[in-house]
């Protein structure tokens, strides 16, 4: 079997996915306590940088924040600064 073929319900591959939905859980909480803040990351999503495949690694994933304006950059500011003034 090579690299690519690894079936399914190997111990990396449920790593993986448990990784990833690390991540989705973490996107989701993060966006949701940011909307109750008025605050909304328009291009939130995860992001799964997996060049070479690597044989018995776990693989993981990144919550990708994405791009904002200045105005939501200004919220976010203010709202972590006034969560540090508490």
């Amino acid at each position: 079997m090579t690299k690519q073929q690894r079936p399914v319900g190997s111990p990396t591959t449920d790593a993986t996915s448990l990784k990833i939905k690390e991540a989705l859980d973490a996107r989701d909480a993060l966006a949701s306590a940011l909307t109750q803040a008025g605050v909304q990351l328009p291009a939130m999503d995860i992001r799964t940088p997996w060049g070479e495949d690597r044989e018995g690694e776990a693989r993981y994933a990144l919550v990708h924040l994405g791009v904002c304006s200045a105005p939501v950059a200004h919220a976010l500011a203010t709202v972590i600064m006034n969560g540090i003034a508490r």
